[in-house]
This record gives structure tokens, C-alpha cells and sequence, in this order.
């Protein structure tokens, strides 16, 4: 039977000591789409990560992957040695053969081409994410698995890498999976965007919710916006609700009640 995803994820917790980290969490993740993971600082995203990539063991649940499923990894804080003389150039090839594409052509959809002799010290943060997406497309991954990849980059720089993200899935035909911890920030051409509190409390389809009547309750109408103005948009069907910084306060029966 062909498998019609590339990871499932199902009903995956994750316990330390008395402190719970993440609790029943579900997710699949399609070929070719692009899904964005936001919430809070603390709510669980980069050790969703870690447990995905068989990093970290989840307590309790299942995880199901593709058979020899390729996966570039872009993480979210990466540093250099200062005194380790190396070239754009030379680091990303360290490891890698190119396969599909020449590294010239990696480095000119990524807009790097002109830092190909650069000293890696000298890259600024926008720059140093596009090498390390560089050197993560060198393998030509299914999926491409980004960690807070706008930290440190200027909006301008935002935009433009999201724009070049939700490209790849139609020119290397993989996936995409970004976390991100702000609202805002959520690509507007993601396929599904989902809310993780610890729990998933929110996910949907961009386009299917835009006009969703509890999106536009929890962030109004200003929010709600066409989706071509990069502003997230998701459902947000749960049974209790959150503080301006993302914790659960009560349930929706007990603020009615």
C-alpha cells in the first residue's frame, strides 16, 4: 500500500519529572505542502521538533515516516568558530555531494550566489539562514524542517525567505515544516497552520478559515485581512481559553459560567 504522507504524528506527550511538556499531539504532514507550527515562547515547538526528528523520545505516542524519508534541517541558533577559516563555499559542501542540482544553481535559488567566497564569520543573520538552507537543499530532501527561521532577520528579509520557502515544495517538490513563535510571522501560503500550546488548540487551512467567526472574535476583524497580506489564519476550536501571552486560564464552560 502506498503511504499517502511523510510523517504522522499521533497522540504524542512528552513528560519531565512533574512538568509536561507536550500532550496528545497529532500531526501529518503531506508531500508537497507547506505547514507552519506558531505559538507561545515555552508551548513546545522545538521539542515537537527534536521528537519528529528523532532527537528526543517522546513519553507517550507514535510516530510513522515515510520509508527512507530524506529530511534537510535548518536549526534555529547555529555558530562558527571564529577562528575556523571557512568560506561559504567550503562549509556547505562539507558532507555533501550534490545530487539533482549543482551547487551553483542551489546557491542561485537561494539568493547567495555572490556570498559563495565569503567568510562564514562575516554573514549577517538573514544570510546565514540562506546558507544553511543552502546546504540543507544540497540533499535534496522530501522534507525541509525550518526552526524559527526569521530570528534575526529584518522584515524585509522575513518576507523575502518565506516567499522563497513556500516556492521550494513546487521547485524541489518536498515539504516544508516551519515553527515560528509569533502570529504574525506565519506564512500566508502555508497549506496548514497550526496553534501548539503544549496541546493542539488551533489548526486549519489558511484560505477554508480567513473568515472563520472565532478567528475573527479571538483577533477581530483587522486581522482577518485578505491572506495575501502574510497575516496568519487559522481555526481555534478548543474547550478553554488562553491569556494575551498563550496560557491556558480556564475552560470556555467556566468563563460562561
Amino acid at each position: 500500500m502506498t503511504v499517502e504522507y511523510l510523517i504522522r504524528l499521533e497522540n504524542i506527550s512528552l513528560t519531565i519529572g512533574e512538568r509536561k511538556i507536550l500532550r496528545q499531539v497529532n500531526l501529518t504532514i503531506l508531500p508537497e505542502s507547506v505547514v507552519t507550527i506558531i505559538g507561545p515562547n515555552g508551548a513546545g515547538k522545538s521539542t515537537l521538533l527534536k521528537i519528529l526528528l528523532r532527537l528526543q523520545q517522546a513519553s507517550h505516542g507514535e510516530i510513522h515516516r515515510k520509508p527512507n524519508l530524506e529530511i534537510g534541517y535548518v536549526p534555529q541558533k547555529f555558530t562558527i568558530d571564529p577562528l575556523l577559516p571557512l568560506t561559504v563555499e567550503h562549509f556547505v559542501r562539507l558532507g555533501k555531494k550534490p545530487k539533482q542540482y549543482s551547487l551553483d544553481e542551489i546557491f542561485a535559488e537561494v539568493g547567495i550566489s555572490q556570498l559563495k567566497n565569503q567568510s562564514m564569520q562575516m554573514l549577517s543573520g538573514g544570510e546565514l539562514q540562506r546558507v544553511l538552507l543552502a546546504r540543507a537543499l544540497l540533499g535534496e530532501p522530501e522534507l525541509l524542517v525550518l526552526d524559527e527561521p526569521a530570528q534575526g532577520v529584518d522584515v524585509q528579509g522575513q518576507s523575502e525567505l518565506y516567499q522563497l520557502l513556500a516556492s521550494l515544495k513546487h521547485s524541489h517538490g518536498c515539504s516544508v515544516l516551519l515553527v515560528s513563535h509569533d502570529l504574525h510571522l506565519v506564512m500566508a501560503s502555508s497549506d496548514q497552520v497550526l496553534c501548539l500550546n503544549q496541546h493542539v488548540c488551533c489548526s486549519g487551512h489558511p484560505e477554508d478559515v480567513s473568515r472563520h467567526p472565532e478567528y475573527l472574535q479571538l483577533f477581530g476583524e483587522g486581522l482577518s485581512g485578505n491572506i495575501s497580506d502574510g497575516l496568519a489564519v487559522y481555526t481555534h476550536n478548543h474547550d478553554h481559553c488562553h491569556d494575551t501571552h498563550g496560557r491556558v486560564i480556564k475552560s470556555a464552560g467556566e468563563q460562561h459560567g
